[in-house]
C-alpha cells in the first residue's frame, strides 16, 4: 500500500468515497463540480492542508484530509486535524484504517505536531470503536454551526 498526496487524477475516486461510505460508488459516475476543482486545488496550494490516499496498485482505497493548524498552546507547536476519513466499503475490516491512521498520524509527528485530533459524527459508534483502539480520548465535545 501507497500513502500519498491525491492528485488530480485522484478526485473523482476520493468523491467516490466520501459520497457513500456503506456502498462502493463507482468514481466514473462521481460529477466534478467546479466547486471540487476550486476546493482541491486550494487544498493542494495550501502547505498546511493534504488529502492524503491510500492506494492499492492504480485503485485508491482509503483518504483522509489532514490540515496543520498553528496554535500558541502547547508551545506554539502545530496540531494537526484530521477529517473525511474514508476506507472502500469492500476493502474494510482488513486493517487498512489503521494503516492509513497510523501513517496519518506518522506525518504530523515528523511534521512537529504536538497533537492530532479528529471530530466524528455521533452515530458513528463502530468508528469512535475504531479511533479509541488507535488511542485516541474523547477529551472535548464539539460543537458546528451550518452556514
Amino acid at each position: 500500500m501507497i500513502l500519498r498526496p491525491a492528485t488530480r487524477a485522484d478526485l473523482p475516486a476520493v468523491l467516490a468515497l466520501l459520497a457513500d461510505e456503506d456502498r462502493v460508488v463507482d468514481p466514473a459516475s462521481m460529477p466534478v463540480t467546479a466547486a471540487y476543482e476550486r476546493a482541491f486545488a486550494d487544498i493542494e496550494a495550501d502547505p498546511r492542508n493534504e488529502v492524503l490516499v491510500l492506494v492499492d496498485g492504480a485503485l485508491v482505497v482509503g483518504c483522509l484530509q489532514a490540515t496543520y493548524i498553528p496554535g500558541l498552546g502547547r508551545g506554539g507547536a502545530e496540531r494537526a486535524l484530521i477529517e473525511a476519513v474514508r476506507i472502500r466499503a469492500d476493502r474494510r475490516g482488513g486493517g487498512l484504517g489503521r494503516e492509513l491512521m497510523e501513517r496519518a498520524v506518522a506525518r504530523a509527528r515528523a511534521r512537529g505536531c504536538a497533537l492530532v485530533q479528529l471530530t466524528s459524527n455521533k452515530d458513528r459508534m463502530a468508528a469512535h470503536r475504531f479511533y479509541a483502539s488507535l488511542g485516541f480520548a474523547r477529551s472535548h465535545d464539539g460543537f458546528k454551526l451550518s452556514l
